[in-house]
This record gives C-alpha cells, structure tokens and sequence, in this order.
C-alpha cells in the first residue's frame, strides 16, 4: 500500500480512507511547487528541497540552462536558484508569471535587478554564510602568495628560470604590515582575523563604522579611503559591486597606493579598473596584485596574463566540495523556509508580504 507521503508526491489528493481501501483522486501537479536550478550542481545538499517540490535542474552532461531555456520555461516555476553569474533582470522576472523567490547561490547578488524584483514582490535571497570563510582563505592565501612570491617562483623552478641567492627572489614580510580592507562586512572581519594571526595591523574602510566593539576586537582603525590607500602595505576589496562601486579602484586610487604595496579582490572584478591596474603595475606604481574575479568575466585581460607580479585564480574563493554543498543546502533552505512561512530567511530585499502566498 502506498503511503500517505508517496501518494502527495504523485499529485494524488486523499478521498477516504478505512482499514481495505484509499479512495483517491489526481489532482494536477499545481499543488506542489516548482523549483528551476539553472546549474547542474550536486544534488546531496538539495535532498530537502526534492523531497517538498518539484525541482528541475538541467539534463544530464548539460552544465546550465542557457538564459533563453530559462526564459522560455520560467512561467512554469514558482522559485528559481540562480547562480551569481546568471543574468535575473527584468526581462526574466516579467517572464516569470509565477515567481515568488530568486534563491541566488552566492552572497553577491549584483546579478540580479533587485530594485525590479521588490517592485514586482519578488522575494530574493543570497548565501552569505557559507562564502564567509573560504572566501577569506582566498583572499589571505592570495596575500601570501603575492607578498612571498609562491607561484611566481614554483613557476619559474619549474621553467628553470630561477637564480638562487641571498638577494634573489625577495618578497615582503606580512607581520608588522598594515593590511586596508576596503568592505569590513563578514568576509572583510573574517579575513582580519587571519591577518593579525599573521600579525598584520588593521585599518578600514566602510560605508558605516562598525560597532566600536568590533573595532577593539580587531585592534581595526576606521580610516577614509583616501588615507586607507596611502597607508596600506596591502589593500584587500570586500565590498559588493554597486554602481556606486564600480570602478572603485582606478588609476588615481593606484597613484595613491605606496609603491611597495600589493592589491587583492575577491570581491567582484569590476570593481577594479583593470586596465588601470595593468598601467600601475607596468609602471612600477605598486607592487603585486593578487585577483579572484575579473572585470569582464570568466577571464583576466591578456595584459595581466604576461605578468609574473600578479596571481590569478578563476573565481576559486569557495571551490571545494564542502562549500559547495553548504550553498546547495542554503539556497535550499531559503527556498523552503519562505514558502513554509519560517525563518531563518538570508533576505536581500524586503517585498513587505506574507511569503508563501
């Protein structure tokens, strides 16, 4: 005998029921949900959510739905997870008859038109705390790597390009140093922490000072930009791309920078002029870079590929497996908590309606 579990997921509604017999009726799958995932990721941390909904991820050996499959099916779906790098704009969300949450798998969510999705009612939700950690990793394995010269000098042993030396393939010491962390949110305060295990000082900018607990914890001195960049051994980008930030770092903000200093962005790559700081580091302005995103996509202007003083990393800030089922799992959750009417939610707008409805 089916049971009552199996037979809900099988669109089957329960007429009567005594000790012999379950008299049902189909009903149309519109009483269970629809979840598109744009990326064909590992199903493990998206158990929950095909447990509740119907959930589409694309067909086997396809890695993600292209922005036009998307949206000649997203009438269809009630909540769609997007990745970061998936275009949610306007013309999506119209399309979207049905939609109620965007579930993005990322804490950015510079991908999508929030300002539209709020006009429209449309819940949307990031993943800011799995990204917290791995991202802060990155970006200090990146100020390791710069300042010690790591791949530059594995790179050349390997190409037996090296000269060994008491003064040959010198870098920078991180302790005693002054590390400017240009976002002090989760990943800006987490990648203090590795910094002054490394014994680095602190100073910062934000859009608001942080709590001034925060700031005694950190032993972190609230600095303007203008001052952060003047002062700091290594300037590390935190802070999410608006308008208001792209393009933060261009070639005046580099002219500031000490010419012994070393940029690093894990953030969102237009945020950094990159040609800009192609000029800067030809010229000797600084001194290293350090990227995990790129201005203008999945890869770095060609100018940057010819340097040995800057190291380059595809995004990788939270490629591991566990990272990326942690997400899986988070934008699952937000899914579900949403349409269940329960908290917690990582909201990004506030639509001011009951959710689920």
């Amino acid at each position: 005998m089916l049971s009552v579990d199996v037979i809900a997921k099988l669109g089957v509604t329960l007429i009567a029921l005594n000790d012999n017999f379950i008299q049902c009726t189909y009903l149309d799958n519109y009483n269970m949900k629809k979840i598109l995932v744009t990326y064909n990721m590992f199903r493990i941390g998206y158990a929950d959510l095909m447990e509740r909904y119907d959930v589409t991820f694309p067909p086997d050996g396809v890695e993600s739905f292209t922005y036009e499959e998307v949206l000649g099916m997203i009438d269809q779906y009630d909540a769609i997870q997007s990745m970061f790098n998936f275009p949610v704009d306007k013309q999506l969300l119209d399309a979207g008859t049905k939609l109620q949450v965007v579930s993005n798998y990322a804490a950015g969510f510079d991908n999508i038109d929030i300002k539209y999705a709020t006009e429209r009612g449309i819940q949307v939700t990031n993943t800011p705390d799995p990204v917290t950690e791995p991202t802060a990793d990155q970006a200090m394995g990146l100020i390791l790597d710069v300042s010690r010269r790591i791949t530059e000098l594995d790179r050349k042993l390997r190409q037996g390009r090296v000269k060994v030396g008491l003064l040959e393939n010198l870098g920078h010491s991180l302790a005693g140093s002054t590390l400017g962390i240009i976002g002090m949110g989760r990943i800006g305060q987490a990648l203090a922490r590795r910094a002054i295990a490394s014994g680095m000082k602190i100073v910062y900018y934000n859009r608001s000072r942080i709590a001034p607990q925060l700031e005694e914890l950190y032993q972190a001195q609230y600095l303007p930009i203008s001052e952060l960049l003047h002062c700091s051994d290594v300037v590390s980008i935190n802070t999410p791309h608006t308008a208001e930030t792209h393009h933060l770092i261009g070639t005046e903000e580099l002219k500031a920078m000490k010419s012994t200093a070393i940029i690093i962005n894990t953030a969102r790559g237009p945020i950094l002029d990159e040609y800009a700081l192609s000029n800067a580091l030809k010229e000797g302005e600084i001194w290293g870079a350090g990227l995990d995103v790129f201005e203008f996509g999945h890869y770095p202007i060609p100018e940057l590929l010819e340097m040995d003083n800057v190291v380059l990393n595809p995004h990788n800030g939270t490629q591991t497996i566990e990272v990326r089922n942690e997400m899986a799992y988070y934008v699952s959750r937000n899914i579900i908590n949403f349409f269940e009417g329960i908290e917690p939610i990582a909201r990004v707008n506030d639509i001011n309606k009951t959710e689920g409805k």
